[in-house]
């Protein structure tokens, strides 16, 4: 049986910790030792929507298994996906609203381009 993976991460309230990374991490490059426990975060890799060099989205799955709160839009302890701009870690249910949002903007936007290709062909739209 394989031994659980864990980092060993320097705070400046409780010393170097000991905790068991998820699998799903994509490590702790950014960690400063000068951060409190509570700060500690698990962070998988990010997935971006970037336009025309822009970012528009990013979302990762998070945990912070040290935060004094458990609610998920707040960076609670449950893991949950972190995504910016909006700023807010969502839960599942959160995650498939914003996904079917943004499939309707989608619709929107393609209503848009058909109109300005009805306008750029001469007709009206």
């Amino acid at each position: 049986m394989t031994e659980p993976r864990t980092v060993t991460l320097a705070t400046e309230d409780h010393g170097d910790v000991t905790l068991p990374e998820p699998s799903w991490c994509a490590g702790h490059a950014g960690h400063r030792p000068d951060s409190a426990r509570v700060d500690i975060m698990h962070v998988g890799s990010a997935v971006d929507l970037t336009f025309l060099g822009i970012e528009v989205f990013t979302a990762e799955l998070v945990a912070s298994p040290y935060a004094s709160t458990t609610t998920p839009r707040l960076g609670g302890r449950t893991p949950g996906v972190s995504v910016h701009p909006l700023g807010m870690t969502l839960d599942p249910a959160d995650l498939y609203s914003l996904a079917a949002a943004l499939d309707g903007y989608a619709d929107r936007l393609r209503e848009l381009a058909d109109q300005l290709t009805t306008i750029l062909d001469g007709g009206r739209a």
